[in-house]
Formats: C-alpha cells, structure tokens, sequence
C-alpha cells in the first residue's frame, strides 16, 4: 500500500526528548516499511525516518506561538491534500478536529484515517464530536476505554500502541528505587508518586517534561518536595537515556488522576521487566495486568493502596512483565492492526 503518515509539526518524529505520539509514528512508520509498504511521512525536517519525508517546518514548533504552529499546520495539510492521489490512504495522528485535516478528508480522493491519541473527554470539544460531519470520520482509538466520553462515533478498530521491545533490554535484578516518566503535571500524579515513595522509604527518580503553562504548578507545587537525595528531579531526557532508569527501578509508579488514553511509559517499563502500580483509571487495565504484572489499585483511596503495593512488589515476577508485553504490545502487533484497518477503510471507499 501506498500510504501517508502525518504528524505534527510541533516534534519531530521521533522526538528528541519528551513525545509519545511521535514514538508511536516513527514506530509505525518504520513497521510499516519493514513489511514492504511505500510511507510518505509528513513531519518536521529534523526528523528521522526510511520513509519519504516532506517538511513544512525546519525542526518541531513545540516551544513557538500557537499562531505560528496554526499557520505551519495549514501549510503542511495543503501538502498533504496536494499530493493525495499518490496515496492509498492518509494516516493523520490527530483529531478530525484539529484544523484544517477534517477538510483533507472530506476533499482527498483516498480515505483518511485519525487515530485519537489525545483525550476525548474535553468540554470544550464535545460539540463538536457530536456533530454530524464528526460522525462522517474514520477513527481509530488507542484504548477501549478512550471511547467512553464519544461512544456512537465511527470507530473503525481499537489498535494499542506498540513499542520496539528490541531497544527495552530486560533487567531481572533491579535497584532500590521507584521510578516516575512522564509530565510534572496535575493529572500525572506527580505529587502523588512523591507522596508514595517518602511514605515508603524508597528513592524516587523522576524523569519529566514541564511544559510552560505546568511551569506554575511544577514550581509551586512539585519543587518543594524535591530533595535532591530521596526525591531527585532528572528533567526531560531523550527517550533512549530512559531505558537504564526503567531497568533499575523496583517499579514505575502511574498514579494518573486523569483518563488517559493509553500510557506508552506502562509498557516501556514492563518490557525491561519493571512492574506498574497504578489507579484502576481509563486504559490501565487494558494494559497493566493485575497481580501478574504489577498492580492496580482502587482509584478512591490510590496513594494509600499504591504505597501498599510498593511493599509487595517483589512478589512480581519482571519476566512476565517482559513476556505481557512480547506478546501484546510491540511495533509489529501494532503494524498488523493498522494493516487490518487500512484494508478495511480502502474496501469501504471502493
């Protein structure tokens, strides 16, 4: 097949620091390539790839004004909507919503697929999702749960992220430490994930991004507990340094106090063998399984049960955390769910 991968212009792909979606694209993209497919990859120049690669931008927008990533966004869809009718199929890694791509995929002489990445649960976005022409799209979810606050939308399949297990080496004998990756932000936990690791006694490393409009609270609210000893705060790291932190942690703490949609660190940490104890909350547990590769804890009383799960954690055994995801997660998983809808939204156009 002949198909286009778009990102956007805010990261490269893949990101050079923090970036899930961008992971899950560059991981398709080459997946894809691997299995004989021609991959036109829409994303900034700075990014890395087998594919085609077509640039509106020099490098990712992620720290430049929302008007400038807007008008970049535009540019980039008209070189999409240009070249459509090279193409079996356009894969965009956002919403519908996001403007101008819901025009390319009413005007592309190929159908166009939106995989959700991002939460669907905003009150802003809701009108829109119930509309009409809402309907009319292709979507792909990322998670079961993720289509809990949009349910009647036309859901072509559920495909979960996969990860190169390759680039995860499995560590069976961890250090005494707890391990947090992610965003130091309200809904990450992060000063959740603090609270559990002082009440345990454990170190905790925490690997995070603070984005600017978290800059406030990360002050205000994160700093302050930071001791630089049994608190330490790493910052933002490139993905490939994170792999040593996993493999040395007794467990990743995901103390999410949002509806995430899927939790790409989750199943990092469990392909280098490292357990997760997180909430019962959105895709956990389509992704962690309970007593078997970490645990999950009941979301009302979270801080309490997680810092009782830490104490049990070496009844875990890391080897099935690694086998969980050799058989669930991986790039080529993901790739053979993507084929399938690919097939299914070509067979529908026809």
């Amino acid at each position: 097949m002949r198909i286009a991968q778009v990102s956007s212009v805010i990261e490269s792909v893949p990101p050079q620091k923090y970036g899930g979606v961008e992971v899950v694209v560059y991981n398709l993209t080459e997946g894809l390539i691997r299995k004989g497919h021609e991959v036109t990859l829409f994303a900034p120049a700075n990014s890395r790839t087998s594919a085609k690669l077509i640039s509106s931008s020099p490098k990712g927008l992620r720290d430049k004004p929302q008007k400038i990533i807007c008008q970049t966004e535009l540019v980039q869809a008209g070189r999409v909507l240009e070249l459509s009718s090279e193409f079996d199929v356009i894969h965009c890694h956002f919403g519908p919503e996001v403007f101008p791509y819901g025009r390319v995929a009413q005007l592309a002489p190929c159908p166009t697929v939106f995989t959700l990445h991002g939460r669907l649960d905003i009150p802003e976005l809701q009108k829109i999702y119930k509309t009409d022409d809402f309907r009319k799209f292709n979507l792909v979810s990322i998670s079961n749960d993720q289509r809990h606050p949009i349910p009647n939308s036309n859901y072509v399949a559920t495909v979960y992220n996969g990860i190169d297990v390759h680039k995860f080496r499995f560590s069976a004998k961890p250090e005494d430490y707890l391990y947090f990756q992610g965003r130091s932000s309200p809904e990450k936990g992060i000063v959740e994930a603090i609270k559990i690791a002082k009440a345990t006694g454990y170190k905790l490393l925490i690997v995070a991004k603070v984005d600017p409009f978290d800059r406030e609270y990360h002050a205000r609210e994160v700093e302050p507990l930071i001791d630089g000893k049994q608190i330490k705060f790493i910052g933002e790291l490139p993905r490939e340094e994170t792999v040593k932190f996993y493999q040395g942690a007794k467990a990743l703490l995901f103390p999410i106090c949002w509806r995430e949609p899927f939790g790409l660190v989750m199943i990092e940490a469990m392909a280098c063998g490292t357990p997760v104890i997180a909430p019962r909350r959105a895709s956990v547990p389509e992704v962690v399984k309970d007593k078997k590769t970490g645990f999950i804890v009941n979301p009302a009383n979270m801080v309490e049960e997680m810092i009782a799960a830490v104490k049990k954690i070496d009844n875990i055994d890391r080897r099935e955390c690694r086998k969980h995801i050799e058989e669930n997660f991986t790039v080529e998983k993901m790739v053979e769910g993507y084929e399938g809808v690919y097939q299914k939204v070509i067979r529908s156009w026809l």
